[in-house]
C-alpha cells in the first residue's frame, strides 16, 4: 500500500508540474485574459477533473505558479548582522529585480493578480505580507530605526520595482531611465544603492 501511495505522489507531481508548464507556455503565448479550464485541459491533455482536484480551479493553477516562482514567497531568511545589513538589502533588492525582470510568466500574472481577489490570492499576499513584517521587523531591531519609517522606505522600494518592471512592456522610458533597457536598470539599482548607504550608514548605526 506504501508503494502504491508512493507510486501516485509521484504521479500527482508530474501532473501538477505538466499543469504548471502548460501554464507558463499559454502566458508567454497568448497572456493570461483567455485562459480557461478547457484550453488548459487540451493542451496539457489532463483533464479538467484533475486540474479542479489539484489546483481548486485554473485561477489556483496561476496563483501556484506564482507562489512557486515568486521573489518574497521564496526569499530565504537569514539572520542579518549588523554591518552586513546595506549589502544584504541591496544584494534583496537587485535580487528582486533580476528575478521579476528574467520571468516575462511571472511579471504577466503579476498583472493578472492585481485583478484577482480570490481566496488563493489572497493568501499568496498574506504569505507575502508575514515575510516582509518579518524582515522589516528585523531591520528595526539591528538599526533600532522607527519601525514606521522602515515600514514606508520598504514599501516604496519593493512597490516601484514591481510597478516599472510589469511598465517597461508598455512604457521604454519612465522619469527619463530607459526601464526597457539593463542599462536603465542598472541605473536604478545604483540608486537603490546610494540610498541604502546613505539611510543605513555605518552598518545600520544611528543616525
Amino acid at each position: 500500500m506504501k508503494e502504491k501511495n508512493s507510486f501516485g505522489e509521484r504521479d500527482r507531481e508530474a501532473t501538477e508540474r505538466r499543469l504548471l508548464d502548460t501554464i507558463e507556455k499559454m502566458v508567454i503565448e497568448n497572456g493570461f485574459e483567455k485562459i480557461g479550464v478547457n484550453a488548459v485541459a487540451a493542451q496539457s491533455g489532463v483533464s479538467k477533473i484533475l486540474i479542479y482536484r489539484y489546483f481548486g480551479s485554473v485561477d489556483g493553477l496561476m496563483a501556484a505558479y506564482i507562489r512557486q516562482h515568486d521573489f518574497w514567497i521564496n526569499f530565504p531568511v537569514e539572520v542579518l548582522d549588523r554591518e552586513q545589513l546595506p549589502g544584504f538589502l541591496k544584494k534583496m533588492f537587485r535580487g528582486q529585480i533580476e528575478q521579476l525582470r528574467s520571468n516575462p510568466t511571472l511579471k504577466r500574472l503579476y498583472r493578472w493578480e492585481l485583478s484577482s481577489g480570490n481566496d488563493m490570492i489572497v493568501k499568496l499576499r498574506e504569505q507575502r505580507e508575514k515575510i516582509g513584517v518579518n524582515l522589516i521587523e528585523k531591520v528595526c531591531e539591528l538599526t533600532n530605526y522607527p519601525r514606521k519609517e522602515i515600514e514606508v522606505m520598504a514599501s516604496m522600494l519593493t512597490a516601484s520595482i514591481t510597478y516599472l518592471v510589469m511598465l517597461e512592456e508598455f512604457c521604454p522610458v519612465f522619469n527619463g531611465i530607459a526601464i526597457n533597457q539593463d542599462s536603465g536598470w542598472e541605473q536604478i539599482g545604483q540608486g537603490i544603492d546610494a540610498l541604502v548607504d546613505k539611510y543605513f550608514k555605518n552598518g545600520g548605526n544611528e543616525r
